[in-house]
Parts: structure tokens; sequence; C-alpha cells
């Protein structure tokens, strides 16, 4: 049976802007724009979403500053059939993201 993989995007709090490490990371960030957690996983976003929250092989900005997740970033690229190409579409939305002027941190 084929496993589906999936990226999923968190929207993360303002807070998140304080980090110097985020900020390093987003020098085109815009003043106004909405920061994120882009990442990918064999999980369904919502799951991995929870794993997040809870701790569990978790990201910092997400555990931390996790608010909700945007399904209007990500749903249409989902399932995707390999881990390959999950990662490689992580990579290509949170740079699509960043040019939009996100503030992104990947996964």
């Amino acid at each position: 049976m084929p496993r589906n993989y999936y990226v999923y995007v968190i929207e993360l709090r303002t807070a998140v802007r304080q980090n110097k490490r985020f900020r390093r990371a987003n020098p085109e960030m815009q003043l106004r724009a909405t920061s994120v957690y882009v990442g990918s996983s064999i999980r369904p976003p919502d799951h991995r979403f929870e794993q997040h929250k809870q701790g569990y092989k978790s990201n910092l900005f997400a555990r931390k500053f996790g608010e909700k997740l945007r399904p209007d970033l990500y749903e249409k690229y989902n399932p995707i059939p390999s881990r390959k190409e999950a990662e490689e579409l992580e990579e290509y939305l949170a740079e699509r993201l960043r040019k939009k002027g996100f503030g992104v941190w990947q996964g």
C-alpha cells in the first residue's frame, strides 16, 4: 500500500519576531507580514501540528509560537506520493512564502 506525505504551514504568533535566529533567517520579512513554520511529514497536517505542540519531534518555533494550521497555504499540494517530492515541495513553498514577504522557518 503506497504511503502519502504532506506539506503543512503553521501560523506563528508575532512574538516569534523577537527571536534573533528567526529575524536573521528572514531579513526581507515585511513589517506586518504573517510568520509561519513550513514542514513536511508522513503524518496528516492536523496530527503533525499536535505532535509539535506536545513536543514530539517538534521544532522550537512550531512548539513555542505555533497558533494554527494554515490550510489555505498548503492544502492544494496534498497528498504527495513520495518523501522526496514532499521535501522538495516544502522547500518550494517556504521560498514562495518568503518572496511574498512572510517570515518563514522551515523544518
